[in-house]
């Protein structure tokens, strides 16, 4: 009786770990969250690069037409609070946070790249106002191509395109903060429509860079 009890613990145990070996792999996480950092070092020089190098303002079809609107709330503080739910969403579930994280970082280097090739001056007039010094020091001014304003939320809806609550809400957010940045005169209009386009092709270059992780973010059924 006590073996036969032994021998179910061990086979649970072991059903237990299997089950916990599929759902995570700490490797992995940890691979993911240092590879987005990293990203975040390399966008800062870039940003800090292109904003000292930015050279000389160009006309614009679409800001000609528009007023400037100071937009500050919305395209710091409102793409703040949805940075951190992004961010917070991908982390609940660490089977989909490797590649939600590693996705987001390949988007952030690829957007240095760009903007580091890119120094077209930021539109005259256009003001934002930041209340902490932090946001004077991590956003910058000549970052301009491509717009991660929209191209974040898409990323996340593509992400996320299979739940229809999320993709709505993320696509929402990405339409809202073109709306916003144009609005506001902080993005030419290329920076925002070419955007969605550069975002699609960072996916499948995620998806093919990083396939097992995105087997294990396809296969969670938990969100």
């Amino acid at each position: 009786m006590e073996k036969k009890t032994l021998n179910i613990l061990t086979t649970t145990f072991k059903k237990a770990e299997a089950s916990l070996a599929r759902s995570w792999n700490p490797g992995s996480v940890f691979a993911a969250i240092i590879f987005l950092l990293a990203s975040l070092v390399l966008n800062y020089f870039a940003g800090s690069y292109a904003t000292k190098n930015a050279s000389n303002p160009v006309n614009d079809l679409i800001l000609d037409n528009l007023p400037i609107v100071d937009v500050s709330i919305a395209f710091v503080y409102g793409f703040s609070a949805f940075c951190i739910f992004a961010l917070a969403l991908a982390a609940r579930n660490l089977q989909k946070l490797p590649f939600a994280f590693k996705t987001i970082a390949l988007f952030v280097i690829i957007r240095s790249i760009f903007i580091s090739l890119t120094h077209v001056a930021p539109i005259p007039d256009a003001e934002i106002n930041y209340t902490y010094f932090l946001f004077n020091k991590i956003v910058f001014n000549g970052d301009l191509f491509f717009s991660a304003h929209v191209g974040l939320p898409f990323l996340a809806a593509l992400l996320y395109w299979n739940n229809k609550k999320l993709r709505i809400f993320f696509l929402a957010s990405s339409f809202f903060f073109g709306f916003i940045v144009l609005l506001g005169h902080l993005h030419y209009s290329i920076d925002v429509f070419a955007a969605f386009f550069i975002t699609y092709g960072i996916f499948r270059l995620a998806q093919y860079f990083f396939k097992k992780d995105y087997k294990s973010f396809v296969g969670s059924a938990k969100i």
